[in-house]
């Protein structure tokens, strides 16, 4: 069963984790972070076009495969998918098995979930701090 984490802890996690003050970065509600590397428009528009095409899962396919990363500076995960900029935060309370596998597993039915259901609950624009005019 999958408990939705707080979005203040999420946003939190992601702002430590993408410490970058010119990267703009759009988080969903469970937990799948995708940074713009190069923000235009609407971010959570255009955050929402990238993980409409790179989110759900779909086994056997390239959509299915997924890397973990263990993190340093908080604790948990970051699981990776087939666009290097969509990343998915597990806790280390989610999983009951922390193998390299099954956190991937979990990481990746995650990102399924935000990329089918598609709900911002953070936009973080840096827009303005990357370019001082």
């Amino acid at each position: 069963m999958m408990i939705a984490m707080d979005t203040e802890i999420l946003v939190d996690i992601w702002q430590r984790l993408l410490a970058d003050p010119g990267k703009s970065w759009v988080l969903f509600e469970h937990g799948t972070c995708v940074v713009l590397t190069a923000p235009h428009g609407d971010l959570a528009e255009q955050a929402t076009e990238i993980l409409k095409k790179f989110g759900p899962a779909r086994a056997g396919s390239s959509a299915g495969d997924f890397g973990v990363i263990n993190l340093e500076d908080v604790e948990g995960w970051a699981v990776t998918g087939h666009h290097n900029d969509v990343l998915t935060y597990v806790g280390p309370d989610e999983p009951q098995d922390q193998s390299e596998i099954a956190v991937g597993l979990f990481g990746r039915s995650k990102r399924h979930r935000d990329g089918t259901e598609l709900h911002v609950v953070h936009v973080e624009d840096k827009r303005a701090s990357a370019n001082p005019g």
